[in-house]
């Protein structure tokens, strides 16, 4: 019976709903301003990534490595030890 069900609710499912999708563009209206809108809204999504990378890069690269932290840390001890 359950084999049934689902051979019925995947046939019914695989019909075209050719009434809704006649109505779906009547709330779309494709204008000039349309591709420009889309740009706008996509540019950020685009960018955002970009802009957070290169700031990221730039923090991380002025900042000393801890190995260097370490480096300096000892040069300072040992010139603390010989006087």
């Amino acid at each position: 019976m359950r084999y049934y069900l689902t051979a019925l609710s995947c046939l019914l499912g695989a019909l075209p709903l050719q009434a809704s999708a006649a109505d779906s563009y009547r709330w779309l209206t494709v204008t000039i301003d349309t591709p420009w809108a889309i740009f706008i809204f996509l540019l950020p999504m685009v960018l955002t990534p970009i802009i957070l990378m290169a700031v990221l890069y730039w923090r991380y690269a002025i900042r000393p490595s801890d190995k260097a932290k370490n480096e300096e840390k000892q040069r300072e001890i040992a010139e603390k030890q010989s006087p």
